[in-house]
């Protein structure tokens, strides 16, 4: 895809979506990354219903500890791995506690060092709790670069690494929002709604689909 292309495909998507987010329900960055450990092979809406319970009566570090183990997976047994998930919640609530005073830290390695948060985690974190221009690729991201022909390639690191190399600075904040929920709702992975693409033009796939 070239430049003129790589640009116009943002542009489509900032003008049909200029404030994108997720859809994950959160208020502080603690309870975004609550969500987000809970999220993995999970839905949002199946996490959102989970922590809407959760975060009434546990929204810190502090008070996630003090409902204990067995109380945290009462509000979360529904998701899936939940028993792997509130280990790592806990263990979370305790790091943060002990090495930065209940807040969230907004670097990689700290974030990182935290159980349940891998690179894909820390990159939501910081670009939807702290504003970083970071890409978190998932499988919906995943397939619309591969699809598309935005930013190829064989693993998920290699399709940041493009990101980040090829998506112009001015839409990089919102770039993995815009291209997560064009995954979600519009690039689908066995249906994809190309009548309903405001990128089909650009997308290297429309010859599959012509074919």
């Amino acid at each position: 895809m070239s430049p003129a292309k790589r640009r116009a495909l943002f542009e489509r998507l900032k003008r049909a979506n200029p404030a994108p987010t997720t859809e994950l329900e959160y208020r502080t960055p603690f309870e975004l990354l609550v969500a987000v450990i809970l999220s993995a092979q999970a839905t949002d809406k199946s996490v959102n219903r989970a922590t809407a319970a959760l975060f009434k009566v546990a929204k810190t570090p502090g008070k996630i500890l003090a409902l204990g183990l067995r109380g945290l997976k009462r509000y979360i047994k529904s998701i899936g791995l939940y028993n792997t998930k509130a280990a790592n919640i806990m263990k979370t609530s305790r790091i943060l506690i002990a090495k930065h005073r209940g807040h969230v830290p907004q670097t990689r390695e700290a974030l990182e060092a935290l159980p349940g948060v891998g690179r894909k985690t820390a990159n939501v974190i910081l670009n939807t709790a702290f504003g970083h221009p970071t890409i978190a690729v998932d499988t919906h991201i995943f397939r619309v670069a591969n699809r598309t022909g935005l930013a190829p390639g064989r693993n998920v690191r290699q399709v940041e690494d493009k990101l980040n190399a090829l998506v112009p600075e001015r839409y990089k904040k919102d770039a993995h929002h815009w291209l997560i929920l064009h995954g979600r709702y519009v690039c689908t992975a066995r249906k994809p709604r190309c009548r309903d693409c405001v990128i089909f033009d650009l997308c290297a796939y429309r010859d599959k689909v012509a074919a």
